[in-house]
């Protein structure tokens, strides 16, 4: 789905519980209350009672067969208790999982599940992601109080480098330290924006000096350093605002210079223009994350731009390894009714098992599927597909290939059609690196069985 061609327009237990609330006095008739042992009466002749009225009263005569409320068990006994889920040490998460369903199903705290895994609630897990159940989960840091009057350390302060996902509760959490500490010797709060590659320091040694009387305020200058350069290369976890203020320079300021708002997606590598400094870059001069021609043919300004931000929504997201991809692939196909081996061979010449590939045309994913093709995919399957969730663009690829097949005369038109389309191949035939991939397909097929 990578090539310059045309458009392709090809086809245990039940929970019980029982509470007063639950049951209040209801009338059994399959039931009888407990009486001393007696000889057993003759079997009494119910008569049906021929009107409403008649039937009342005979109900009313009935009360010596209530359960009354106060009798009935206020807990349930330990023998019809269900049986409670036994806790694995480590789970595997699967497409829909969220931590705290996952603290519910196993009868775990979800603060401490989170502590256990180092995650925080706004951290972003993934199919195919291994988690612990059980171990020790590290409590949570209390701020220890203030000495009357610290004094100078002269050791060397630890520091810790902040990756992408980090908080500053996290990293306090990871070493054992108060929070409070952390924003003492790191003149930060809890606002504080904090960044990848950011050092961070994580003891107090020779580095937090001791409180002194407070001097007047003076407007702190901006870095030399980052005034004079006129430009910012955006790393990973960076942010529009969180540039501005470790820039010194406004928001609107930074956006204007550049030409972006804020929904516009930047990107790892993007340069930005900042303003207010001397020998300014253009905001344009920056190196794509897509480029906008391949195998000689240029394609659109919209369409690479298109593939620019998928590209850099995909460098931002988890995604599956390559080894998960292909068991990912090969599932799908299995479960659609495909070859697993056909399938496989196509995701091994498109990506290499690569979700985060995306092709000058805009094809994305492993399947790299371009998204009028994802449509048509959609259509197929019955559901809209997102082509950039891994078990989607799986889905839509294998969805592809078995439409292919089943409208094409045989399996080398169908493998063509996926790379040239299946109009273009009947209306023109297979072009010269058309056959050459059919031919590669066919060979990759053969080493997956």
């Amino acid at each position: 789905m990578t090539t310059p061609r045309p458009t392709k327009r090809t086809m245990s237990m039940p929970v019980i519980a029982a509470t007063t609330a639950a049951l209040p006095a209801v009338v059994l008739s399959s039931l009888a209350v407990a009486q001393p042992a007696t000889a057993a009466p003759a079997p009494l002749q119910r008569k049906i009672p021929a009107t409403l009225a008649a039937a009342m009263q005979a109900q009313a005569a009935q009360k010596a067969a209530v359960i009354p409320a106060q009798s009935v068990a206020s807990t349930l006994p330990s023998a019809l208790r269900p049986m409670a889920p036994s806790t694995p040490d480590t789970y595997k998460i699967v497409r829909g999982d969220t931590i705290s369903a996952i603290a519910y199903r196993f009868n775990l705290d979800t603060n401490d599940l989170l502590r256990l895994n180092n995650l925080t609630a706004t951290t972003i897990i993934y199919p195919g992601q291994t988690i612990k159940l059980t171990g020790s989960a590290p409590k949570p840091a209390q701020p220890a109080p203030a000495p009357a009057a610290p004094a100078p350390a002269t050791n060397a302060a630890a520091t810790y480098t902040v990756v992408p996902g980090d908080t500053l509760s996290a990293i306090a959490a990871k070493h054992g330290v108060p929070l409070s500490s952390i924003f003492s010797w790191n003149n930060l709060s809890g606002s504080s924006i904090i960044y990848p590659g950011q050092k961070i320091k994580v003891s107090g040694g020779g580095t937090a000096p001791a409180p002194s009387a407070p001097a007047p305020a003076t407007p702190a200058a901006p870095s030399p350093a980052l005034a004079n350069t006129g430009s910012y290369t955006i790393k990973a976890g960076d942010t529009l605002s969180a540039i501005a203020s470790r820039l010194g320079v406004s928001l609107s300021a930074l956006m204007s210079a550049n030409n972006v708002t804020a929904t516009t997606v930047i990107y790892p590598g993007q340069k930005l223009t900042v303003p207010g400094s001397g020998a300014l870059q253009p905001a344009g001069d920056t190196k794509p994350l897509v480029p906008s021609t391949f195998l000689g043919f240029t394609y659109p300004p919209a369409v690479v731009s298109s593939a620019n931000e998928n590209k850099a929504l995909l460098n931002a997201s988890p995604v599956p390894s390559r080894a998960e991809m292909k068991t990912i692939v090969a599932d799908t196909a299995r479960r659609m009714g495909v070859s697993p081996s056909l399938a496989l061979a196509f995701a091994e010449q498109e990506s290499g098992f690569d979700q985060r590939a995306v092709s000058p045309a805009n094809a994305i994913g492993t399947m790299q599927v371009i998204p009028s093709s994802g449509q048509w995919a959609s259509d197929l399957v019955g559901r809209k597909l997102n082509l950039l969730d891994p078990y989607d663009n799986a889905t839509a690829g294998v969805a592809i290939i078995r439409a292919l097949i089943a409208t094409s005369k045989d399996l080398d038109t169908a493998i063509a059609g996926y790379y040239q389309g299946q109009y273009s191949v009947s209306k023109y035939g297979m072009y010269d690196d058309t056959k050459r991939y059919v031919e590669s397909i066919k060979a990759r097929q053969r080493t997956f069985g």
